[in-house]
């Protein structure tokens, strides 16, 4: 494709937003540092802001390079793509814990850490595209069915190993709307759906109020571990700091690096998993409903994408795209307001991070990439 070409059929407008976002995600981790003495007397770039601006960098790059490549070509290398991420997944279970968890490589020589979780929510969206296409004429079998359920099912459960339940259960969303998609039997949709609405009716139930926390344990247990449904419960610290924050934004904000309950370190993990409310707390109702606006756009965009995409492969994966990007929106606001249980789902290019920063750029420029080739055949 000439580069001419490429460029003018850019999606400027999902562009446009990403920016947006980025110098957001900026803005909050430059305020997030300042009620640390350190730095105190620092304006703007701090060691966190440098670092997420080079994670950017990083992305942009990834994102240029795979808008620019043919998306179809995805198609050849999928088995490498599956059979590489399961590798780094078992791999994870020989590495050091770190915050007793297995979740990152650690690449001291360029102080990276790299989390194959986050790279395997798209290469999952990819191969399951692949799969649905490959097998278009035999998706009525039980067969298939349980085939492309296993291709989710095996990375679904090294990261939930790890663990880290709250990625593993972002697939569960990208899986359901794939298959309605992709065409699958009907019937296994309705269970999947079924399945779903059963679990978030009873997650909501206990975060507003209506089933007791302490009166569903001893059924819990049966299922999951302790420590797994302690996580579930809607009055820890975590929960409570983040809707205070929020709550104290009121309509316009305190301002920018002017937060009191954030800039003196009460709210926990400001930078990444918190950074929604550390936002809300310095721009108020006005900020977080531009931000949401932003996250708006960025969705429909993508949803675009899946209607003008030319091939069933290209419409499958940016449907899952799609799913990704909106499902980490849900559920990252949908914790810090208290709805939803806190599980250290990132808010996507907001929160500080390289890895999921790089796989979401990653994600955006496979969509460019059928966005581009909209109109070839």
């Amino acid at each position: 494709m000439q580069q001419a070409v490429y460029f003018r059929r850019l999606d400027y407008r999902l562009i446009s937003i990403v920016l947006i976002l980025m110098v957001i995600s900026l803005l909050v981790i430059a305020s997030a540092a300042v009620g640390a003495s350190y730095y105190d007397e620092v304006s703007f770039f701090t060691p966190a802001v440098i670092r997420q601006m080079l994670y950017f960098s990083m992305g942009w790059g990834v994102f240029l390079a795979l808008s620019y490549m043919d998306y179809r070509k995805l198609r050849g290398n999928c088995v490498f793509l599956y059979v590489g991420i399961i590798i780094l997944l078992l791999g994870l279970f020989f590495t050091t814990p770190i915050q007793n968890v297995r979740r990152w490589y650690r690449l001291p020589i360029v102080n990276f850490a790299f989390q194959p979780s986050e790279y395997a929510k798209l290469i999952v969206v990819i191969v399951l595209s692949y799969f649905l296409e490959k097998k278009k004429d035999h998706l009525y079998r039980f067969s298939t069915v349980l085939q492309a359920l296993l291709l989710v099912f095996i990375p679904f459960a090294l990261i939930y190993k790890q663990p880290d339940l709250g990625t593993a259960l972002v697939l569960f969303p990208i899986c359901f709307v794939m298959f309605y998609f992709g065409g699958i039997s009907k019937k296994v949709v309705f269970v999947m759906s079924v399945m779903g609405a059963t679990l978030l009716a009873l997650v909501l139930s206990m975060f507003l109020g209506l089933l007791s926390h302490e009166k569903v344990k001893p059924y819990a247990l049966k299922v999951i571990k302790e420590y797994q449904y302690d996580r579930l419960d809607p009055d820890t610290y975590h929960q409570k700091c983040a809707q205070i924050a929020i709550a104290l934004g009121s309509i316009t904000g305190s301002g920018w690096k002017k937060s009191e309950f954030t800039g003196k370190r009460w709210l926990p993990f400001a930078e990444t998993d918190s950074v929604f409310p550390a936002y809300t707390e310095q721009f108020g109702l006005i900020g977080a409903l531009f931000l949401l606006l932003l996250f708006f756009g960025l969705i429909y965009f993508s949803f675009q994408v899946v209607a003008n995409a030319k091939d069933p492969f290209g419409r499958l994966v940016s449907s899952g795209i799609a799913v990704y990007l909106a499902i980490h929106v849900i559920i990252n606001i949908g914790m810090m307001c208290g709805l939803l249980p806190i599980t250290g789902v990132p808010l996507l290019l907001v929160s500080f991070g390289g890895s999921s920063t790089i796989a979401t750029m990653a994600a955006l420029g496979v969509l460019q990439s059928i966005y581009i080739r909209r109109f070839m055949f």
